[in-house]
C-alpha cells in the first residue's frame, strides 16, 4: 500500500483542508499508516497533479487562505482498482523489538527506559483512540451505530488501531516484568 491509497481514503469522508486531513490521519488513519503533516501535503500535490483529487481555495480574511481537497471521479477509480487489489501480507519492522532482541548483550537499562517510553506512548494512544470511539458512537451502542452509518471503515479501522495498542501494552508491559526481574536477580548488564 502506498500514502496515495491512505490519503484517497482518507478524503472518502469528504472535501478536507490539507490540515484538517492531517488532523484526522492522527486521530484515524495513523492506527495503520504513519505520515508526517509534509508527507501529506506532498501527497496531496501529486494526487491533483494526477487528477485523482481537486483542490479549490478557500480565501480567508484573518488568516491565510486554505485549499480544500476531494475526490475526483478517477480518484473514486483508484479507490475501486486499490480496494479489488489482494493486500499483501503485514510485517513488523521494529527497532524496538530488535533492541529488546539484543538487551542481554546490550544496555537493558535503556532499553527498559525505552520499553517505558512505548508503553506511555501506546497507553496515550489508545486512550485518544477510545475518546474517538465515544465521539464516533455518540452514546449509541456499536450495533446500533453500525447499522446506521454511512460508513463502517472508518469504526472498523479504529478497532484494529484499539487492539494494536492494547497488544503493544500487554507487551511492553510483559517485556518490563522479565527485565526487571532479570535486573533484581543480576541476570542481565
Amino acid at each position: 500500500m502506498s500514502l496515495r491509497d491512505a490519503v484517497l481514503a482518507a478524503l472518502l469522508d469528504g472535501e478536507s483542508s490539507g490540515y484538517d486531513l492531517a488532523k484526522s490521519f492522527d486521530a484515524s488513519v495513523a492506527n495503520f499508516w504513519m505520515a508526517t503533516p509534509q508527507q501529506l501535503y506532498r501527497e496531496l500535490d501529486r494526487l491533483a497533479e494526477q487528477g485523482l483529487i481537486q483542490a479549490r481555495v478557500v480565501h480567508q480574511e484573518r488568516r491565510p487562505n486554505k485549499r480544500m481537497f476531494s475526490l475526483t471521479e478517477a480518484g473514486y477509480e483508484a479507490i475501486q482498482q486499490f480496494t479489488a487489489r489482494a493486500p499483501k501480507p503485514s510485517v513488523i519492522r521494529d527497532e524496538l523489538a530488535v533492541k529488546v532482541l539484543a538487551a542481554d548483550a546490550g544496555d537493558a537499562q535503556a532499553v527498559r527506559d525505552f520499553i517505558v517510553e512505548r508503553l506511555e506512548w501506546a497507553t496515550a494512544k489508545l486512550q485518544r483512540y477510545e475518546r474517538f470511539r465515544v465521539r464516533l458512537l455518540d452514546g449509541r451502542g456499536e450495533d446500533e451505530y453500525l447499522a446506521q452509518t454511512e460508513r463502517v471503515g472508518p469504526y472498523l479501522t479504529l478497532l484494529r488501531g484499539i487492539s494494536f495498542e492494547q497488544e503493544n501494552i500487554r507487551w511492553a508491559e510483559r517485556v518490563l516484568t522479565v527485565i526487571e526481574r532479570r535486573q533484581g536477580a543480576g541476570s542481565a548488564r
